[in-house]
């Protein structure tokens, strides 16, 4: 008996173990081992366990396992068992396989870009069994998963002091601080992650229409563009998009032609840009320029239908640029400038006042676009003379003008909706009450009905 239970002492070696061994697992592991954590490395494909362990984890405190059965019974209690696999049916065929392995207290980790409506249902299916279930986003990429990633989970809040100690040590550290704390129950950690996705892709949009107004509406090449970029990046536009871009534009294939140009213009997305944008319309909140980008990717798979519609349909007659070059690419840098968000901006706007409705009216970004508008409404108008798509660009423009407006004509809208299915509307004198009318009464008599809602 006594020999049994020290040999079970004796596997529980592993403090956490991470199932999935692509670049992203490996790099979470081994930044783990770095942290003082003894990991346990698990994959489908065993053959990919022995392969890490004799390669990249080699000289490690890094241990394997060949089956789900092995890799829990080498867990301290309680049990805590990270998954980065694929979103969807994969983490359920995982849970589904675990479950029955692990305990009352033990931890499941989904460290993919799962659905946030899919880690509501999964912490809600697991509390049955008493299993503590925790939705993570993870954001930095390859290079931050090893060195370190933002983590922003979420779910069942017994879990976060078991993970906790882990995760902050792993983290990204900004001020000394670790860019990762509890975020809430459910789904809260993807659904940050998901907003978090749907801001890079109106980033990613903006710099590429920026790009895009460049090269064919001011006319410069790859390299004068990399310079421009070079320039932003030293100043209020710094940042990672922008660098990289940079670095995109110079680059050369092995025949010293710009690579980015043999690149099919067809953009590819996995999801979570279009959750924001689904989410936005299900909590009414207007997120156009997202939703801009998101439908400005779904443009672009259209490739053979632009194509042959480029030979069709007619654009602007004979429209070239004939402004002050140097003047409209700081117009450009300014309207790049005032279409962003800049997270610690962002962190001061809401430390000062918690209530704020949109960072809008904020000093800082409220004086920001007063700055920006008038060369965002350059931008813009320059994009439409030439035919080039601005749509997210143009979607800021018109956000930033409906929302500066106090009248808007929804009223015809209302009055539209009440004629057609009687939906009611609100006086101006009245808000609160709600009228129907028989917009087809006889010589303009009508009568309203008054209804309280």
């Amino acid at each position: 008996m006594y020999t049994a239970y020290l040999a079970s002492i004796m596997s529980e070696q592993a403090d956490i173990a991470l199932i999935g061994l692509a670049v992203m697992g490996q790099n979470l592991i081994l930044n783990m081992n770095d942290n003082g954590f003894v990991v346990c490395a698990f994959n489908r494909t065993v053959e990919k366990v022995d392969k890490f362990l004799a390669n990249e984890a080699k000289g490690t405190k890094i241990i394997g396992a060949h089956s789900l059965e092995e890799m829990v019974s080498k867990l301290k209690k309680p049990r805590r068992v990270m998954l980065l696999v694929r979103a969807g049916q994969a983490v359920d065929d995982f849970i589904t396989k675990l479950q029955p392995l692990l305990n009352k207290g033990d931890i499941i980790i989904d460290g993919g870009n799962s659905e946030y409506t899919d880690t509501n249902r999964r912490v809600t299916h697991l509390a049955q069994y008493g299993i503590l279930y925790v939705g993570s986003g993870v954001s930095g990429g390859e290079e931050g998963a090893r060195h370190g990633p933002s983590l922003m989970p979420g779910g069942s809040p017994e879990a976060w002091s078991h993970i906790k100690p882990i995760f902050q040590s792993i983290a990204a550290k900004a001020n000394s601080e670790p860019c990762c704390d509890w975020v809430g129950p459910d789904g809260s950690g993807h659904f940050v992650k998901m907003v978090h996705n749907g801001i890079e892709y109106g980033d990613m949009q903006l710099i590429c229409e920026a790009y895009h107004l460049m090269k064919y509406g001011l006319q410069l090449d790859n390299d004068k563009i990399a310079e421009v970029l070079d320039e932003w990046n030293k100043g209020e536009l710094s940042s990672y998009l922008i660098e990289i871009t940079r670095d995109i534009l110079k680059f050369r294939d092995s025949d010293n032609k710009h690579l980015l140009d043999k690149i099919r213009d067809k953009a590819g997305q996995k999801g979570t840009g279009k959750w924001t944008a689904i989410s936005s319309l299900e909590y009414g909140i207007p997120l156009t320029l997202i939703g801009e980008a998101v439908y400005a990717r779904c443009l672009s798979s259209l490739k053979e239908e632009r194509v042959e519609a480029n030979k069709q349909l007619q654009g602007p007659s004979g429209a070239k640029f004939d402004g002050n070059m140097k003047e409209y690419i700081e117009h450009v840098q300014q309207v790049c400038y005032c279409a962003n968000a800049f997270l610690g901006n962002i962190k001061e706007a809401f430390d000062k006042n918690p209530e704020l409705n949109n960072l809008l009216l904020d000093n800082f970004f409220k004086n920001a676009i007063h700055q920006c508008q008038t060369s965002l409404r350059k931008v813009v108008v320059l994009g439409v003379t030439l035919g080039i798509p601005l749509p997210a660009f143009s979607s800021a423009l018109a956000f930033y003008d409906g929302y500066r407006s106090s009248w808007l004509p929804a009223n015809l809208i209302q009055a539209q909706r009440d004629y057609f299915g009687a939906h009611t509307y609100e006086l101006q004198s009245e808000p609160g009450k709600w009228h129907h009318t028989n917009w087809t009464g006889h010589g303009g008599q009508v009568s309203s009905t008054t209804y309280e809602k």
